[in-house]
């Protein structure tokens, strides 16, 4: 069995962190900063973390390559809202399109040929072509330590104020995992898609 201590080489090709906490679900973001602009960018370390009130986390790890945090956290500073937009198998390539590290002020749905659909509480916009979209209010952000201040590593929090699902992936009153097709973040430059899905029941302890 491989073994190293992080901080130290780890004698791999390539560093296998992110290939090991897997899938992961996709951030797929959406903002607006304090002019309007819109932002749009995937973050492949994200999840739901709380059940009341409904709570969502992404983080934002190292600087934005044209200087400053990302584009996402500052937007969600400046204006305290954000949407998450679920990412889906026909949706890849948008996706993708989506994590280019673009200037300030360019709109990434327009490289990704999406469209922007009005959210009903957040002013932020939703992909009109995903399923799923949660809006978000801020919560809490949290900056974790780093070794580099210009390489930070921040957790931002959101309230999840408002659901949109998609009718067609609504079967007798539950969200079918199938229908949504969605895609997950592995390392290195590996997605995953879901195709299969099983159920187990959860144990009970006896009673005395």
């Amino acid at each position: 069995m491989t073994f190293y201590r992080t901080g130290e080489p780890h004698g791999l090709s390539r560093n296998p962190f992110n290939e090991l906490v897997v899938p992961r679900p996709i951030g797929w973001i959406s903002t607006l900063d304090a002019a309007g602009a819109v932002n749009l960018a995937p973050y492949s370390f994200f999840n739901a973390v709380a059940y009341v009130p409904p709570t969502v986390m992404f983080a934002a790890t190292g600087p934005h390559q044209h200087g400053g945090e990302k584009d996402s956290v500052a937007n969600i500073r400046a204006t305290g809202e954000f949407v998450f937009n679920l990412t889906t198998w026909a949706l890849r390539d948008a996706v993708n399109a989506s994590c280019v590290a673009a200037p300030h002020g360019v709109d990434e749905f327009e490289i990704a040929g999406l469209t922007k659909a009005p959210s009903t509480i957040v002013k932020p916009p939703r992909v009109a072509e995903s399923p799923v979209h949660l809006e978000c209010t801020l919560a809490k952000i949290v900056e974790l330590p780093t070794p580099d201040v210009t390489d930070p590593n921040t957790v931002v929090f959101g309230e999840v104020v408002g659901v949109h699902i998609d009718d067609d992936v609504i079967v007798d009153g539950l969200v079918d995992v199938l229908k949504l097709d969605p895609i997950a973040r592995l390392g290195y430059d590996q997605y995953a898609r879901v195709t299969e899905v099983f159920s187990m029941t959860r144990p009970d302890w006896p009673s005395p």
